[in-house]
């Protein structure tokens, strides 16, 4: 592959308060094989040592700026105001590329197809806080199409390529969304197109914990979800949806009733009993 075919990879990466993790994201970017591709690293303004390590790290990274900001897709739109890139990967300070050869591998997959395709995505491995995997999101497009269109499913974001001429087409992140921006953005997209699922190829990994996994997160990513499909004119009204609230909701109660560590467990050995691998106690 000359460099003259490379397509240029934009990774926009938000962070705020991140020190503990960032230096891996950031080396995850620069130890790539893949020559054609920029970092850039918008800041909302951290107190924790973010913006000394942004210094430090300036020849790795194309651009950085530090200020405050509305969230996180805020901070997307702003590295996407300096994007040079033909595709464009957003991914969170607690995010990192797999291994060094993924964006080779990436772009020769990109080269093999037309320019129809204005999503494309690999696979992305969850990790908890000792780096153990605890599960993999990433399935083909015709095996949860109706899971996505039905607003209980999104494409895992770290390890999407955006085309950039979706972002013309479409505009940016609808930064009203706390959590579900990046499903709403999919969905204008892939409601009239499909997304090219780049099969075993394993993006990145992204750590779980935290107020992520805590039911409240849940209801609100179901909520907006369900707003970003009013918005663009898809009814609400299916199963799917009404399960997974059902699932949130008891949750939810096991949570105030047990307590988070015996909910944790209960969880797990529901999903043991459905023949699923442990996460619950592991993130």
């Amino acid at each position: 592959m000359s460099h003259k075919e490379q397509p240029l990879i934009s990774i926009i990466v938000a962070v705020y308060n991140g020190a503990k993790t960032l230096q891996q994201c950031i080396d995850s970017v620069a130890q790539q094989t893949y020559a054609n591709k920029e970092l850039i690293i918008i800041d909302g303004g951290s107190k924790d040592g973010t913006v000394d390590l942004l210094k430090a790290n300036q020849e790795k990274i194309s651009y950085w700026i530090s200020e405050p900001d509305r969230g996180i897709y805020n901070a997307w739109n702003k590295g996407l105001a300096q994007a040079k890139g033909e595709w464009i990967c957003f991914l969170g300070a607690d995010d990192w590329l797999c291994d060094s050869t993924v964006l080779e591998k990436v772009a020769e997959s990109l080269l093999q197809f037309d320019h129809s395709f204005e999503i494309v995505y690999g696979q992305v491995k969850m990790v908890n806080a000792a780096g153990d995997e605890v599960g993999k999101l990433g399935t083909p497009w015709e095996a949860v199409k109706e899971k996505f269109m039905n607003g209980t499913y999104c494409l895992p974001t770290p390890g999407v390529f955006h085309s950039s001429e979706a972002f013309a087409k479409y505009g940016g992140f609808d930064e009203t969304y706390r959590i579900a921006g990046d499903y709403e953005l999919l969905l204008r997209v892939l409601r009239s197109s499909a997304p090219l699922f780049l099969d075993g190829i394993t993006v990145t990994k992204m750590q779980q914990g935290g107020i992520s996994s805590r039911p409240e997160s849940a209801l609100i990513s179901l909520r907006e979800m369900m707003k970003a499909r009013r918005i663009n004119k898809i009814s609400n009204y299916n199963g799917g949806l009404a399960i997974a609230f059902f699932k949130v909701y008891l949750r939810t109660i096991l949570w105030r009733l047990l307590g988070e560590r015996r909910t944790r467990l209960v969880l797990d050995m529901a999903r043991k009993i459905t023949g699923k691998a442990p996460y619950w106690t592991k993130v």
